[in-house]
């Protein structure tokens, strides 16, 4: 790491302090790597902090550990959003990884030399690699014909919402049903009459069965999730054109749990607005006082100025991570990056160990030649 004419030259730059990012900076410290994350929230695990109050994993705490470091709880309690917020935190001082919190960055630009600019306000960093480890849940997606609800209709996005005090007295509509749709129909069901517009795309309650079934289902599930549900088999590669689509399969919630809730289902999409109210795609006008927009974030990687690193859908290209257009380019934190459980926690830390192996490759490599060429070796950043 060094600095010149007010640019900081650092070999790998990670953008997303989130638990990729901090697995990345795990495997990066421990091979020895010049690198430095930055992180736009203010505290490490903001991004989970802000989340509703009621969230919990989908994933009890022993699924949920990082590489190097256990989730401080029993083995089958299910973290609080806060208490992951937390443990990422204690994780990142742990481990004294270089995070530099309340950095957004602007953009990230090509060099002559393959490296990369990387540009945050006024902080300026010639990078030899960039890991992006933001994840694609950035901009809120609504759609457009929201501007055109009644003005008195309370609207939030699922980014926004944190309880059932935010809302209006009376009906609820929850657009969406997701992980989120599920679990916040579930919950405003209990204070409001709540309807859920969307499409079921099956279910996999892991997250509701009892302690003793999860002694014995976890390490089966946990297995499917990591070997069976891959990019290497057609089942994988199916559940991963539908989650990228937003049509993953419920973790936590289930359809019945909904039934019994009282929440009004319907697999007909919110399609519209009529007279100031939301109207399905069956015609079913609904008069309700708050829409919950569970719809889901929208994709944005313009800020990366490389040309064909994201599909026709605005999703990355890669390979487990490793962008072929630009090798110095990575990805880490995208829905089945390799794996069902590149969504998950502790998937996060197989998928940065392979992206530093490629990584720790190409800067070896590099110093190999720099120092066959000139006699020496050349330090790195």
């Amino acid at each position: 790491m060094s600095e010149q004419g007010g640019v900081e030259r650092i070999d790998t730059v990670v953008i997303g302090g989130g638990q990729a990012g901090l697995s990345a900076g795990y495997h990066l410290a421990r091979r020895g790597l010049s690198f430095v994350i930055l992180d736009a929230d203010t505290r490490i695990g903001d991004h989970w902090r802000d989340r509703w109050d009621s969230l919990r994993l989908y994933s009890p705490a022993r699924y949920a550990r990082l590489p190097g470091m256990r989730f401080p709880a029993e083995n089958y309690h299910y973290p609080t959003a806060r208490e992951m917020g937390d443990y990422l935190e204690a994780y990142a001082a742990r481990f004294s990884l270089p995070v530099r919190s309340g950095i957004t960055v602007d953009s990230v630009r090509p060099r002559p030399d393959g490296g990369y600019d990387v540009q945050a306000g006024d902080l300026r960093i010639e990078a030899g690699q960039v890991v992006v480890a933001t994840g694609p849940f950035r901009i809120p997606s609504i759609p457009d014909f929201a501007g055109d609800l009644d003005p008195g209709i309370r609207q939030l996005h699922s980014n926004d919402y944190h309880d059932p005090s935010q809302l209006k007295d009376g009906p609820v509509l929850v657009v969406g049903l997701s992980h989120s749709g599920a679990d916040i129909a579930l919950e405003a069901a209990k204070s409001h009459p709540t309807h859920l517009s969307g499409r079921s795309h099956g279910e996999l309650p892991i997250a509701v069965i009892d302690r003793w079934r999860a002694h014995l289902l976890m390490p089966l599930a946990d297995f499917a999730f990591n070997h069976v549900l891959t990019m290497r088999t057609p089942m994988g590669r199916k559940m991963a054109k539908e989650i990228r689509k937003g049509g993953g399969p419920l973790l936590r919630v289930r359809r019945i749990d909904l039934t019994k809730a009282g929440v009004n289902m319907s697999e007909a999409r919110t399609a519209g607005v009529r007279d100031g109210r939301p109207v399905l795609a069956d015609g079913t006008v609904l008069d309700v006082t708050n829409v919950i927009w569970c719809t889901g974030f929208r994709l944005d990687y313009d800020w990366i100025e490389v040309d064909g690193i994201v599909d026709e859908d605005g999703w990355p290209n890669h390979v487990r991570g490793v962008v072929q257009q630009a090798p110095s380019l990575y990805f880490l934190g995208v829905p089945f990056t390799y794996s069902f459980s590149s969504m998950l926690v502790h998937g996060a830390g197989r998928d940065a160990a392979f992206v530093v192996d490629r990584i720790a490759e190409r800067v070896n490599g590099r110093a190999s030649a720099d120092q066959g060429s000139s006699g020496r070796q050349v330090a790195l950043g």
